[in-house]
């Protein structure tokens, strides 16, 4: 399992680098299949980027696990290999005061 943390107004990028039993560079038939099993957060797929998502916080601190899974048959079939991926989310601090000034009045 992999454990990653950010605030929740963060996402986070993950990406899959596979590799053989023995440590070589290996590839995935198709995309990563990314699924939110638990959890207030979400996930955002590129096309483009078939080994990487974005693991996106929730509004409610907590944890959010993800269920990442890829197709390592390069042929016709399919075989699955799977990790799961917890997200902890913690509440972001105030950064600033944001202070408004409101209309004058008489004393």
């Amino acid at each position: 399992m992999l454990s990653i943390a950010c605030t929740n107004e963060e996402k986070v990028t993950v990406t899959a680098n596979p590799v053989t039993a023995a440590g070589h560079p290996a590839s995935f038939d198709g995309a990563l299949k990314v699924t939110v099993t638990e959890g207030d957060g979400t996930v955002e797929q590129d096309p483009a980027f078939p080994n990487s998502f974005k693991a996106v916080s929730g509004d409610i601190a907590g944890q959010t696990k993800y269920l990442v899974e890829a197709d390592v048959d390069l042929g016709e079939g399919v075989t699955n290999i799977q990790e799961t991926v917890e997200l902890t989310v913690s509440t972001a601090a105030a950064a600033s005061f944001g202070l408004a000034v409101g209309v004058t009045e008489p004393k």
